[in-house]
């Protein structure tokens, strides 16, 4: 009688650690579903929005070089002028922007990933 009682205790144990673990697989499934999706929906935001702020700056850069071609006097000065200003653009965040893009990449991401 003991035994069948010991025997019933720990196949019942048994059964509510493999209910447990079943659980527990499901709940980390399910926790790294919304913050897989989490960050695809962040990225997809990121890259909509970088798009859009391109085509925007692309027509900024005709409009400015237009206009200060036509200030100067001559018609490709000004795009010479912008592309100077992108180029020195690009040169100083080479030079300057690894950290501070690194970290605003981590913060961003790590709020996204890490908030529950």
């Amino acid at each position: 009688m003991a035994f069948e009682k010991l025997s019933n205790s720990l196949n019942e144990l048994n059964q509510n650690l493999q209910a447990f673990a079943h659980t527990n697989a499901e709940y980390y499934k399910l926790k790294f579903f919304k913050q897989a999706m989490s960050g695809a929906t962040s990225l997809v935001r990121f890259l909509i929005l970088g798009a859009i702020t391109v085509i925007a700056f692309f027509l900024l850069s005709f409009a400015v070089a237009i206009a200060i071609s036509e200030a100067i006097g001559q018609p490709s000065a000004g795009y010479f002028i912008v592309a100077g200003f992108y180029i020195l653009l690009f040169i100083l965040i080479l030079v300057f922007g690894k950290r501070p893009i690194e970290k605003l990449m981590l913060q961003k991401f790590s709020r996204i990933f890490f908030n529950d």
